[in-house]
């Protein structure tokens, strides 16, 4: 399957191997038929939930900041934030980041074969601001702190063991986290308008409690080759992290970050851009640039988490905008998946599907309040492609 560039005239690289197939070179992006008209169809009239989706797709409310999860004791966070799913026996878990400080922490929500909630239960608490993170392939929960220098936080989305603060993972405005299985490696965006992008090398794959911290260097445009250097203090005092290499590649608001099939996808808020790293030829590129949009009209803005599916699709969340979480599929159609209506003061936070990738996932941040306590956790079932 070829795979066009969405940018007028850029020149685009040729390893999408998320999206299973390559790139063509310099052709624009075009917009989809119909506005809203993704491979799922034009989204409806909104639903009870003031959710518009597209026909065969359902919302329901999960939880809400300030009050008991149905069904338990346990009362819901303020500002959920980053978020994913993990296989729980024959049901399964989801875990949302909170997003304020003092207190941050995360929360997890158990969920039974047929979608039933069966269970809440905090597995980080006392931290700060945890926006985004990331899972690891051994069903861990990395919490990050979007605060000046955080720490990522391993916790346990079961609520068996204690959470552990991962101090060889550096010291910065931690974002997002994804693992690469393949090269044994952990990336880790920066929540700066300098910000960087790192990895980190576990001593032994499977324990984060040492490594090596790398930034990425390249140069200042926005398609090359790159190349990946130690940073000398991870603890990130008297130097932050971002100014202790020099060429390190600066970008403007790291958020969300995704792995899959040797290319990772992050996004940048600053600047409202999809970048992608080529890992199997090291070469970086931009995927979505929403000003470089033929004709105008970009139909995602406020870019922020990022997850994907096995179809290879991507769904982008606005942080703003229009309140949407978007669509980006192998064929290069770009367009809204949902739209939250009435909740402008708000942010679409913490994408993941479930196990079986029925179910999507997120929330709200703010919800129809515009405060941390007003957040809405939901859910989307639907027929979501294989």
């Amino acid at each position: 399957m070829e795979r066009r560039s969405f940018l007028r005239g850029a020149v685009i690289g040729t390893s999408a191997a998320a999206f299973g197939g390559t790139l063509m070179r310099g052709a624009a992006y075009a917009a989809p038929a119909q506005p809203g008209a993704g491979p799922y169809g034009a989204l409806g009239a909104a639903d009870a939930n003031g959710i518009l989706l597209p026909g065969g797709f359902t919302s329901r409310v999960i939880a809400r900041s300030g009050q008991k999860v149905a069904g338990t004791s346990y009362t819901w966070h303020n500002a959920p934030d980053g978020g994913a799913c993990f296989t729980d026996g024959t049901g399964w878990i989801y875990v949302s980041n909170s997003e304020i400080n003092p207190g941050g922490g995360a929360s997890a929500v158990e969920f039974d074969s047929s979608g039933s909630i069966t269970g809440a239960y905090r597995i980080l608490a006392n931290t700060r601001t945890n926006c985004a993170g990331g899972r690891t392939p051994w069903n861990t929960w990395l919490s990050c702190e979007e605060v000046s220098l955080g720490y990522v936080y391993e916790t346990d989305p079961y609520g068996v063991n204690a959470a552990v603060r991962r101090d060889a993972m550096g010291r910065f405005k931690h974002e997002a986290a994804a693992a690469d299985p393949v090269r044994k490696v952990i990336y880790l965006t920066e929540d700066e308008t300098n910000g960087c992008l790192y990895r980190f090398i576990p001593t032994t794959w499977g324990n984060l409690s040492s490594g090596t911290l790398q930034v990425l260097k390249a140069g200042t445009a926005t398609s090359g080759s790159f190349t990946w250097a130690n940073v000398p203090d991870p603890d990130g005092s008297p130097t932050y992290t971002r100014d202790q290499v020099s060429g390190a590649k600066r970008f403007s608001g790291g958020e969300g970050c995704h792995y899959a099939n040797d290319t990772v996808w992050f996004t940048t808020k600053g600047d409202n851009r999809l970048w992608q790293l080529n890992l199997t030829n090291n070469t970086y590129e931009l995927a979505y640039d929403d000003s470089l949009v033929v004709g105008g009209g970009a139909p995602l803005t406020g870019v922020d988490n990022v997850t994907g599916t096995s179809s290879g699709d991507l769904f982008v969340a606005e942080d703003g905008g229009n309140m949407e979480i978007c669509v980006i599929t192998p064929d290069d159609v770009v367009a809204p998946f949902l739209r939250i209506n009435g909740q402008s003061g708000s942010e679409i936070c913490g994408p993941a599907f479930s196990p079986d990738g029925r179910r999507l996932y997120f929330s709200s941040q703010r919800g129809t309040t515009g405060s941390s306590s007003g957040g809405i956790t939901y859910e989307v079932t639907g027929p979501f492609r294989a």
